[in-house]
């Protein structure tokens, strides 16, 4: 049996995060992680960004937990700073999603530089090593048993972290978590985040929530698998927010110009969960083949859709698309009809159904580029309810004595809503550190 201070399941942004601010505070720390190796989904990512103040966080994000999502905001700054702190290189800040500022950084030498702390101070990083149950005493969970890769093993810990990346992993607790349809959906995460904090929290009585709150992705096309991580990035159409989305009624459903990750949600729920996104040569210039994010590399993602067998399409005119190949299921002349009663009212500044409040231009300047998509998901916006201490919240709102969670295992931060991934995954994870060393130090 093995005492620590803080015993941290899961290596990932948040973990680590919080291992290495404990470790550095001075706690002993023990880290274990499923998978081969640590930094999770945060190896795939490379932006920490949310929203800069607490009015535009509470205009896109008002059914989120105000304490957590205004502790999000007050502590982003800190959060980068801590960072920095580390030898790792934080960018001046740059606009992202139209609302957001955030800083580009190396996420794979910070999670490696995370461990390289913990393990300089002397704990320990255990991989291959899965959590079978948490251990409580008089009320308290004290720690886990444990499987690895020299058999079962027990940590008793003072604080115990839960921070497994969520459970986007599991396609049966997606579809009863999100949607019936959610458990088909292309997984842009690392595969191990199958929902292993959920269960553990849950058996000793944590609350979850909220119901009916979303998740977090992307479109990407439709059919066309991810191959490797980098395809997180380059298959999702980003630039949606600028073309029409049509469902395989012919109708736009939605105000695509709030974002992708909206949209996104929204094509979850219309029939077949695919549609066909149409931009024209305008949106192509200015939005496909050009940065999405200041600094960022530019990628064509209708070239990319295209070569790598997407259901992709070419019209030099309107016309051209009653001729949308039958087995894909759409009536071509509707999709024209649509797209040009759109651009009608568009030209005419009559009001739009649905809006587009962020981009009401009309798509008119051929050709026009033609890609059905599909939703992907990155993470769960339901999970373990908690304070903005990082602590676990119970049944009855009290905190569970013991457990902390950060990162995609926590729910209530967004409400069918988004403003950034990375920095709930830093903040909180720093929070849960500061609450475990207030407790263990008093």
């Amino acid at each position: 049996m093995v005492d620590t201070d803080l015993l941290v399941i899961g290596g990932g942004m948040a973990g680590l995060t919080a291992a290495a601010r404990a470790a550095k505070d001075g706690l002993r720390v023990v880290v274990v992680e499923i998978g081969d190796d640590v930094g999770g989904s945060a190896r795939f990512a490379g932006y920490a960004w949310t929203a800069p103040s607490h009015e535009v966080m509470d205009a896109v994000n008002p059914r989120g937990d105000r304490a957590l999502r205004h502790a999000l905001v007050d502590r982003f700054a800190d959060g980068i700073e801590w960072i920095r702190s580390l030898g790792v290189e934080a960018k001046d800040p740059v606009p992202l999603l139209g609302f957001g500022r955030g800083h580009q950084f190396d996420t794979n030498q910070y999670v490696d530089l995370c461990r390289q702390l913990v393990v300089r101070s002397g704990g320990e990083v255990r991989l291959r090593t899965q959590t079978s149950r948490l251990l409580t005493q008089d009320g308290r969970v004290v720690g886990a048993e444990l499987t690895g890769p020299d058999g079962p093993a027990e940590v008793r810990a003072t604080w115990t972290l839960l921070a497994t990346g969520g459970l986007q992993g599991d396609p049966e607790m997606l579809r009863e978590k999100v949607h019936p349809r959610a458990g088909d959906l292309q997984l842009r995460a690392n595969p191990h985040s199958s929902g292993a904090g959920y269960r553990l929290a849950t058996a000793v009585g944590a609350a979850t929530g909220p119901e009916d709150a979303g998740f977090y992705g992307h479109l990407v096309p439709s059919g066309v698998p991810f191959a490797d991580p980098s395809d997180f990035v380059d298959l999702s159409l980003y630039y949606s927010e600028h073309a029409l989305l049509l469902n395989v009624e012919g109708r736009r459903f939605t105000d695509e110009t709030l974002g992708d990750h909206l949209t996104t949600m929204a094509l979850l729920e219309q029939p077949e969960a695919r549609g066909l996104l149409v931009c024209d040569a305008r949106v192509h210039r200015d939005w496909i083949v050009a940065s999405y994010v200041e600094g960022a590399v530019a990628v064509d993602k209708f070239a990319i859709a295209s070569r790598r067998g997407g259901r992709v399409g070419l019209a030099e005119t309107l016309d051209e698309l009653e001729y949308l190949p039958e087995e894909w299921g759409y009536d071509g002349a509707a999709i024209a009809k649509a797209i040009e009663e759109f651009n009608r009212a568009a030209a005419a500044g009559e009001p739009l159904e649905p809006a587009r409040r962020n981009d009401a231009a009309p798509i008119d300047e051929g050709p026009w580029y033609v890609i059905e998509c599909e939703p992907a998901v990155t993470f769960t916006f339901h999970g373990i309810r908690t304070d903005d201490r990082a602590r676990v919240l119970g049944t009855d709102g009290l905190p569970l004595l013991g457990l902390l969670c950060a990162g995609s295992d926590s729910g209530g931060l967004y409400h069918r809503a988004y403003a950034g991934g990375l920095a709930p995954a830093l903040v909180f994870g720093l929070a849960a550190a500061a609450t475990a060393a207030a407790r263990v130090t008093a």
